[in-house]
């Protein structure tokens, strides 16, 4: 059972995600905010597994309240739920930490697959911003000495990441153990500084590891 908590000033959206998340039994919502000084209030006294956080809140925005929990090193997994497709969103969020990013017009079997992605793997970025993503960060300087560090297999391993690949796929796509792709992962985090796949997937795409136009 995944324990979600809900933070959005709308009731009838936050009704309406409630009710398809829990239909298959698979997930409770334990906890709703309807701004983002509630939502920081509530999770003094709850602990979901997930926070599906709007950006767009009265009193406190989604950015602000993301921002202060990772300022807090708060483990707390953020999927950012919201109706802005800007790139300018999207950077930001990542940048400052969100596991996921998925826009609401996604239909509930995405939903479920963003969460259970964030959960299992540690992130999740709905493909159809992937290349809006790309064009943004194309033109940032490279990390060459990063990239001079990365082994084929790395880089190989690397790009499917970027591509959304769970490490039960990626092993199967190279024919390794899910233990040895966790072991190079693990390896690529620590050679670019990332936390994470999502800021690992930034890093492919800033620096044109994988041409994700194409997938």
């Amino acid at each position: 059972m995944i324990n979600v908590m809900l933070a959005d000033d709308h009731v009838l959206i936050r009704e309406g995600i409630k009710q398809l998340l829990e239909f298959d039994g698979s997930m409770k919502v334990i906890a709703e905010a309807s701004d983002g000084i509630e939502c920081l209030e509530k999770l003094k006294n709850v602990k979901p597994d997930i926070l599906l956080l709007d950006i767009n809140m009265p009193n406190m925005n989604g950015i602000d309240v993301l921002k202060e929990l990772k300022e807090k090193n708060d483990p707390l997994k953020v999927l950012i739920l919201t109706v802005h497709s800007e790139v300018e969103y999207l950077v930001k969020a990542v940048d400052i930490g969100a596991n996921g990013y998925i826009l609401k017009d996604s239909g509930s079997a995405e939903l479920k697959q963003a969460i259970n992605a964030v959960i299992d793997e540690g992130s999740y970025i709905q493909p159809n911003l992937i290349p809006a993503l790309n064009s943004r960060l194309i033109n940032r300087d490279m990390d060459r000495e990063k990239l001079a560090s990365l082994t084929k297999r790395e880089v190989e391993i690397l790009t499917q990441v970027a591509c959304g690949m769970f490490n039960k796929e990626i092993a199967v796509n190279l024919n390794i153990s899910e233990r040895t792709v966790k072991n190079h992962i693990s390896n690529i985090f620590k050679k670019i500084d990332a936390s994470d796949r999502t800021q690992a997937a930034v890093f492919a795409i800033r620096n044109n590891i994988v041409n994700l136009y194409e997938n």
